[in-house]
């Protein structure tokens, strides 16, 4: 009773995690896509209307485009006389001021040059002088007109006939009377007397630069409600998509009082919703396994979210195609790092929810699930870097060539084929190359192991596995024989045979600590002679903990690990064992100090060494090698594993055991066969 409700509680925090796992997903999705209240249609120009007949529901103005409107602006401001106060006030001052600091004349000046600079002061700010950055930023064109206010009145007048304080000042100096006394003119410093005296009015002129635009009409046209705009599959002009795009701003505008949660968010949560429920229960009914490896959840979710929130701000902000993003990358890692199918189902799901963002959907969608699949089928399995690179360049011609194929579908015209869709396609293959580096940093991240990284680990001229061959060779000799045991098993029983072999290599690492121990390193001499049974069973037994020493102190992966710890599982060291039972008849044994640490096996791949390593070490103790001595060798060593309840946590079936059987003893027969002796030749 205690134990189910152990059980029942433990499914509902199952089911609640999983619930938490699909809101987080939805919610961080949800967040980033784009909100297009207004946006009811996706069109282009040049392309064709995607839905049914589009009439009108009411009566709408057709607005000009932004260039338009922009241009009848400009025009429009080059009319604009911008409005200046004259005040008289400056004049007064700047004379007087002249007047009052050479009352005592100039020396040198002849007489009445100060009465003509008075007069010629008084000329300029008759005219109107204004400050010079303020000139020349306003007026390059000297037919521009500006209104210059005195008293109640506003008179135009052109820009040329007004100076800035630099013009007024070169006025001065090239008059022709005062010119003849330059020198004696510039010790004056005449530029201190030259302040401007037209004043910009920034209210009045605002307010009629206002008006002038506020007169530009936003429209050019009406549609009546009832009006047929555009039919399906008619191609997208001019007109029709400023007509459409002038709904939709109009749709915008009339639902802009209403609140800021529309059907719009709702409708997305819905959307994004649905596909992730659904890709949790295809794991829930499939998949169980993942939800308990919650790396490869975080994983696998961190994929189907990065991919539409990246899309989402590049449609949000207007950024480069969305077609330049590897999209293939994630069904590539999924399949790598978990299985084809996942592949398939999360790559489905990711670009599904994309397509929520984006602006053609048939199109999108086409093209990356033809990439996905392509990019899976062309990742079996991963061994070398040149797979990658030739995954990118068929990703990149298949969505080329499906993109082109739509394309003829709907155009007939060769020469009206947008053609800078396959620059993207091109950008998309070389971005697709950094999955290779990118792989190495979700295996450190997440804890996985690629394939590549298996054959890394197989390189037997480095590394611990050097070490062994030098320190320990014959334990080296048999951990490749079993390797290679273990891998023909695998690919006949559809296991993961890079995996089984690569662990094989590793399991009898601990050995290295004392080679001598074990039969295979030595050469005539046991030193377990002069040992008990009980400090034997304890050295042969450590090679298991010493060995997963080893591999931490190499930074083994933790999936290799496993091997060296359940290779024997928690069987016991039987030779020693059954010794001492026959030393002490009369004593009950306790298998305790004779049995290794374990777990027993829980994998298919674990399951395989276990049978490879026993079957091969107990073949070397054969007499003779003839089919039945081996035959009944492998089903006496098997079946007394499966009796012993080695294989119960594996995954693995009596139809796996048996065509391992048959592997093993083929494999033993083609090793251990016999060779007709050559005749000596008489003399």
């Amino acid at each position: 009773m205690n134990i189910f409700k152990h059980q029942k509680s433990f499914s509902w925090q199952n089911f609640f995690s999983r619930i938490g796992l699909v809101f987080v997903t939805v919610a961080v999705i949800v967040w980033f896509l784009p909100r297009n209240e207004g946006r009811q249609f996706r069109y282009d120009i040049g392309k064709p209307w995607m839905y049914n007949s589009f009439i009108a529901k009411f009566d709408f103005p057709v607005y000009k485009t932004d260039e338009a409107i922009k241009h009848e602006r400009d025009s429009i401001l080059q009319t604009f006389q911008p409005y200046f106060n004259y005040d008289p006030r400056v004049e007064q001052q700047q004379i007087s001021r002249f007047l009052n600091d050479y009352k005592d004349g100039v020396a040198g000046l002849p007489d009445g040059y100060m009465n003509a600079i008075v007069d010629r002061l008084h000329r300029l700010y008759q005219a109107g002088i204004m400050s010079t950055p303020e000139y020349n930023m306003n007026f390059r064109d000297t037919m521009s007109m500006i209104r210059i206010v005195v008293g109640n009145k506003a008179q135009p007048t052109m820009v040329s006939c007004v100076y800035s304080t630099l013009n007024a000042y070169e006025k001065l100096y090239r008059d022709e009377l005062l010119s003849k006394e330059r020198p004696i003119i510039q010790r004056m410093n005449l530029n201190d007397y030259l302040q401007p005296n037209l004043i910009f009015d920034q209210k009045r002129s605002d307010t009629e630069r206002n008006d002038l635009l506020s007169s530009i009409p936003i429209a050019s046209g009406m549609v009546l409600s009832g009006q047929k705009i555009i039919d399906r599959g008619e191609i997208v002009n001019d007109y029709d998509y400023r007509v459409l795009n002038s709904f939709e701003k109009e749709m915008k505008r009339r639902s802009a009082t209403k609140p800021e949660i529309t059907s719009t968010v709702i409708g997305q949560c819905l959307f994004v919703a649905m596909l992730v429920i659904l890709l949790t229960a295809y794991l829930a009914l499939f998949r169980k396994d993942y939800f308990e490896k919650s790396r490869k959840i975080a994983m696998l979710y961190l994929l189907i979210t990065i991919f539409p929130i990246c899309v989402s701000l590049m449609m949000s902000h207007n950024f480069f195609s969305v077609y330049i993003l590897p999209f293939a990358m994630a069904p590539m890692f999924i399949r790598i790092f978990m299985d084809s199918r996942t592949a398939f189902i999360g790559h489905v799901t990711m670009v599904l929810i994309c397509a929520a963002a984006v602006k053609y959907q048939y199109e999108f969608i086409i093209v990356q699930l033809v990439a996905g699949l392509v990019a899976i089928y062309s990742l079996r399995e991963l061994t070398n870097r040149a797979q990658v690179f030739k995954t990118a360049i068929w990703v990149t011609i298949a969505s080329a060539a499906v993109y082109f194929a739509m394309q003829l579908m709907q155009n007939s015209n060769m020469i009206l084929l947008d053609s800078n869709m396959y620059v993207h396609f091109l950008v998309n293959g070389v971005f697709l190359l950094l999955s290779y580096p990118l792989m190495y940093l979700i295996e450190k991240v997440f804890g996985f192991t690629s394939s590549v990284t298996y054959f890394e680990l197989s390189n037997t001229n480095r590394g611990v596995l050097r070490s062994l061959s030098e320190i320990a060779p014959g334990t080296f000799q048999h951990s490749v024989t079993v390797g290679n045991l273990a891998a023909e098993v695998a690919s006949r029983i559809g296991a993961k045979s890079l995996l089984v072999r690569t662990g094989a290599l590793y399991h009898d690492i601990g050995k290295m600590i004392n080679p001598v121990y074990f039969t295979e390193n030595q050469a005539g001499v046991n030193p377990h002679d002069n040992l008990t049974c009980l400090q034997s069973a304890k050295i042969i037994i450590s090679h298991v903990t010493e060995g997963v020493k080893l591999a931490d102190q190499y930074n083994i992966p933790t999936i290799i690990k496993d091997f060296i710890l359940t290779h024997h599982g928690k069987g016991v060291c039987k030779y020693f064992y059954i010794k001492y039972k026959n030393e002490h008849p009369d004593e009950e044994v306790d298998p305790t100090p004779f049995t290794y640490p374990g777990p027993n096996p829980s994998t298919k791949e674990q399951a395989i060494l276990m049978m490879a390593d026993a079957v091969e070490a107990s073949s070397r103790s054969l007499s003779e090698y003839t089919e039945e001595s081996i035959s009944s060798l492998v089903n006496k060593i098997i079946d007394g594993q499966v009796a012993d309840g080695f294989f119960r946590e594996a995954p693995i079936t009596f139809r796996d055991i048996a065509m391992a059987k048959e592997v093993l003893i083929e494999r033993l027969k083609a090793i251990y066969h016999t060779r007709i002796q050559y005749p000596e030749l008489k003399k």
